[in-house]
C-alpha cells in the first residue's frame, strides 16, 4: 500500500493533458457484451477499476485485450450468467453487466454490490426497470437473479436520476421488443457517451442528455470503435489546483461543455478562465473570493468536485457554504481536512466554511476517491509536509496524478509503504 507526500507551497505552471473518463469507459466497455465481434475502445485509463470490469468481462466469457490505452472486447464469448460477490465487491459500476447479460443470455445472477463510503447507491431503481421491461426478479443469498424470455419495451419513469440505472436500462432496452420511454433520466455527459456508443452499434436511441429518451429495439448489435470521452472531473481537480496556488495551468484534452457549472462557480473565486475548443487555461487569483455551492444532477454542479471545491473554499476570504444534495454521508473528508487546519463546521447536509490564512501539513488518511484528490489538493497550498495514506482510492480514478502534478512543478512522490 501506497502513500503519497506533498511538500506545499510550489506554484504550479504548464500545460497538462487529461485521461479519458472512468465513468465513461465502464459501460461503454461493458456494451460490448451486447454484440458479437471484436470492438474497439480509445482513451481507456490506466485504472484499477478499468482492470476489475476487464476481469468480469473476461469471467463472464468475453475476450479482452489490451494495449496501453486501447481495449479490445469480443462479447462474442458470452455464455457465463453469473457475476460472482469476488468480482463485484471490487467496484459498485460491475452491476452495469445486469441489464446485457439478462438482453443476450436471458438470465443474470450478479452480486449485490457492496456498501459504500459516500452514501447509499441502492440498486432497487434498477430493478423495478428490469421488471417493468419484463424480467422476473428475485434476491436470493445476496444476489440478484433476473430472468425474462423476451424483453419488451415499457414507459419507465425513474422516481431520480440516477447514471447507472439509466446506463443498465439502456443496454437492456436496446435488444427489446419494441419501443421504451424512459423518463427523468440522468443526463451526464457520460450517459450521453454510452448512448452515442450503442447507436454505432447499430441501436437506435432519440433524447440522450435530455430529461427522456425513447429507444427503439432492435434484434442484433454489431462491433464499434470509439474513442472515450475526457475526464471532467480530473480536469476540474487540476483547474481547482492552479486556483489555490495561484498557478496558470492550461488543462489541455477536455470538453469544457461538459463543465459548465463548475465553471461559472470557479469564475466567481476570482480565478481566470479561459475557454477553448479543447482546453482551459486557469490562472489562480491573489485573494480567493467565497462562494457557495450546491451539487447537483448534471448539468448542475458535480458531488464529485465537492471535496475539491472544499478546499479552495477553506483559503478562501470569508464565510461559504457548501450543500451536499446527492450523497448523504459525503463529508467524510472533512475531519481530516480539519487536521490540516480547516474551519468546516457540518449542519445536516451543509458544510459552512471559514477561509483560514494558511493550512498546515499533516499525515491524514484518504477514505474515498474524490477525498483522496481533495487531500493532495490541500497538501499542495498547506506548509510543511502532507502525507495520504490509502490511495488506492486514488488509483481507482486517477491515472498517475502524482506525475501529472509534478510535471507542473508540485513537489510530489509516491511511497511504498
Amino acid at each position: 500500500m501506497d502513500k503519497i507526500v506533498v511538500e506545499g507551497g510550489h506554484r504550479l505552471q504548464g500545460e497538462v493533458r487529461i485521461s479519458g473518463a472512468k465513468n465513461a469507459a465502464l459501460p461503454m466497455l461493458v456494451a460490448s457484451l451486447l454484440a458479437d465481434g471484436w470492438s474497439s475502445f480509445q482513451n481507456v485509463p490506466d485504472l484499477k477499476d478499468i482492470e476489475s470490469i476487464k476481469l468480469l468481462l473476461e469471467n463472464l466469457g468475453a475476450k479482452v485485450e489490451s494495449d496501453s490505452h486501447q481495449v479490445r472486447i469480443d462479447g462474442g464469448g458470452l455464455s457465463n450468467h453469473e457475476a460472482s460477490y469476488d468480482l463485484v465487491r471490487k467496484m459498485r459500476a460491475s452491476i452495469l453487466v445486469l441489464g446485457p447479460l439478462v438482453a443476450r443470455l436471458k438470465r443474470a445472477r450478479v452480486s449485490l454490490p457492496g456498501g459504500c463510503a459516500i452514501g447509499e447507491r441502492p440498486i432497487n431503481l434498477h430493478l423495478k426497470g428490469l421488471q417493468q421491461l419484463g424480467a422476473e426478479i428475485q434476491i436470493d443469498h445476496g444476489y440478484v437473479e433476473a430472468r425474462a424470455e423476451r424483453l419488451r419495451g415499457a414507459d419507465i419513469c425513474l422516481d431520480m436520476p440516477t447514471v447507472t440505472g439509466t446506463e443498465n436500462l439502456m443496454m437492456a432496452a436496446v435488444l427489446a421488443e419494441g419501443v421504451t420511454v424512459l423518463r427523468n433520466v440522468a443526463r451526464e455527459p457520460e450517459v450521453v457517451a454510452l448512448a452515442d456508443t450503442l447507436n454505432r452499434m447499430g441501436a437506435s436511441i432519440q433524447g440522450a442528455g435530455a430529461s427522456a429518451m425513447t429507444i427503439c429495439g432492435v434484434k442484433s448489435l454489431h462491433p464499434v470503435s470509439v474513442s472515450v470521452i475526457p475526464d471532467r472531473i480530473e480536469a476540474g481537480t487540476f483547474m481547482v489546483a492552479a486556483a489555490l496556488t495561484q498557478g496558470d495551468v492550461t488543462v489541455c484534452g477536455c470538453e469544457p461543455e461538459h463543465m459548465q457549472a463548475f465553471l461559472h462557480k470557479l469564475r466567481q473565486t476570482n480565478a481566470r478562465v479561459q475557454e477553448n475548443s479543447s482546453s482551459i487555461r486557469v490562472v489562480g487569483p491573489e485573494t480567493i473570493a467565497s462562494v457557495d455551492v450546491k451539487t447537483l444532477p448534471f448539468p448542475g454542479f458535480p458531488t464529485d468536485m465537492q471535496a475539491q471545491f472544499m478546499v479552495l473554499m477553506s483559503i478562501a476570504s470569508g464565510l461559504s457554504i457548501i450543500s451536499e444534495t446527492v450523497f448523504e454521508n459525503r463529508f467524510i473528508h472533512v475531519g481530516e481536512l480539519r487536521r490540516m487546519g480547516a474551519d468546516i463546521q457540518i449542519s445536516g447536509n451543509s458544510a459552512l466554511i471559514k477561509g483560514a490564512s494558511m493550512l498546515s501539513g499533516a499525515p491524514v488518511m484518504a477514505t474515498d476517491l474524490r477525498a483522496s484528490a481533495s487531500l493532495i489538493l490541500a497538501g499542495l497550498v498547506a506548509q510543511g509536509v502532507t502525507e495520504v495514506n490509502r490511495v488506492y482510492h486514488l488509483d481507482r480514478g486517477y491515472e498517475k496524478i502524482e506525475e501529472k502534478f509534478a510535471a507542473l512543478g508540485a513537489v510530489i512522490r509516491r511511497v511504498p509503504v
